[in-house]
């Protein structure tokens, strides 16, 4: 028997409610995605004023956060590397990003999900979805 544990929607919620306030006290505006293990969407929030395109890649550093059980910006680092790097679609999905800003939340060990956001720059979109994998983890 396989048991699984797994990020739900009130994890999500846990999420967008920690990383939201932050955003307005900046008068930021941003996309938060949080996806399952197998990097399908849980939630997804776009504020008002968001840059439309953040609604994909905010989707999408969740999807290869998941996936690949690391964070975006690795996978980033990897495929801009030309002496030891490779391009993105040896990942073979073409919704592989490498912009900083998706992040698996990791338990014990094992990759049970990921938030990301997107609309920042990438260390602001890395340390804001940090703040809900914290508030996931610690709740």
């Amino acid at each position: 028997m396989y048991q699984h544990t797994a990020l739900d929607h009130h994890d999500a919620q846990k999420a967008i409610d920690a990383i939201l306030p932050v955003l307005e006290a900046r008068g930021a505006k941003g996309v938060i995605a949080v996806a399952d293990a197998h990097g399908e969407l849980i939630a997804l929030i776009r504020m008002a004023g968001a840059p439309l395109q953040s609604v994909t890649i905010a989707t999408n550093k969740a999807f290869s956060a998941a996936r690949a059980r690391k964070p975006t910006r690795d996978i980033g680092r990897k495929i801009r590397s030309a002496d030891q790097g490779f391009d993105i679609a040896y990942y073979g999905d073409p919704r592989f990003i490498g912009w900083g800003g998706g992040m698996p939340v990791m338990h014990n060990g094992t990759c049970i999900g990921a938030v990301a956001v997107s609309g920042l720059t990438e260390d602001e979109d890395a340390e804001l979805a940090s703040l809900g994998i914290d508030a996931i983890l610690k709740g």
